[in-house]
């Protein structure tokens, strides 16, 4: 595999990280990018930063999915563009509360068309009608709304409000890992920290009843063009 020289050097220095607190491991994964030799040029965007969640489950068990949502104590610095399935005083009520979009049969059939120019669709219970029949195109793409995920919902305005502010969603992969977006790299320290602790208590509060031995068995955090720095954590 090839590795730039900035791959290189980052790689070496994650390498001689070891295992961190959560405080320690946002510090360090900031510094990346600084006292860089000569001739290695840093990573010049707001790196996304997200965790991994490597997680004792048996993803093939229903009853060990680990799924939810959370809206971050200091968000994650991205305002989502959201669809709400609805009608009647619903549709000014989304739009009010900042939808893109908000309608019925007539953006399903947008949708239908190969439309999908939105992050997070939103729908209200008597919608579902309409919405069903969309599975195919918005399920592989992780839009297809859900009771659980708490998109589909009679309160709108709430909905609205709370993936404005940048609420995820997030449901372990077939490997049993768990991948969620947690802030930018611009962040304060204790921002990011605040919103990759909450991330994990949530993480904890969800282990399954069925899940036996040791529940979390790895967590890294990582930003979108650098290494991963491994955290300590408990179960």
């Amino acid at each position: 595999m090839w590795l730039s020289k900035r791959q290189k050097v980052l790689t070496e220095r994650s390498s001689k990280l070891g295992v961190l607190v959560v405080a320690e491991a946002v510090v360090a994964l900031k510094k990346f990018d600084t006292d860089l030799p000569k001739g290695v040029k840093p990573c010049k965007f707001d790196q996304s930063v997200s965790l991994a969640m490597r997680l004792g489950i048996d993803p093939k068990q229903a009853d060990q999915i680990v799924r939810g949502s959370i809206v971050l104590p200091h968000g994650i610095g991205k305002s989502k563009n959201v669809l709400v399935f609805c009608q009647g005083p619903n549709v000014d009520i989304a739009l009010k509360a900042g939808a893109a979009h908000a309608g019925g049969k007539e953006l399903a059939d947008k949708i239908k068309d190969g439309w999908t120019d939105f992050d997070v669709a939103i729908a209200t219970p008597d919608m579902m009608g309409v919405v069903g029949p969309l599975g195919r195109v918005l399920g592989p793409r992780g839009l297809m709304p859900s009771p659980r995920a708490g998109t589909v919902t009679q309160d709108v305005a709430n909905a609205v409000r709370e993936y404005k502010a940048g609420k995820v969603e997030f449901r372990n992969d077939d490997y049993g890992i768990v991948h969620c977006l947690v802030g930018k790299l611009s962040f304060g320290d204790q921002q990011l920290s605040e919103n990759v602790e909450a991330m994990l208590q949530l993480i904890r509060s969800l282990k399954p009843n069925s899940s036996k031995g040791q529940y979390i068995r790895s967590v890294t955090v990582a930003a979108t063009q650098s290494p991963g720095v491994r955290i300590a954590v408990s179960m």
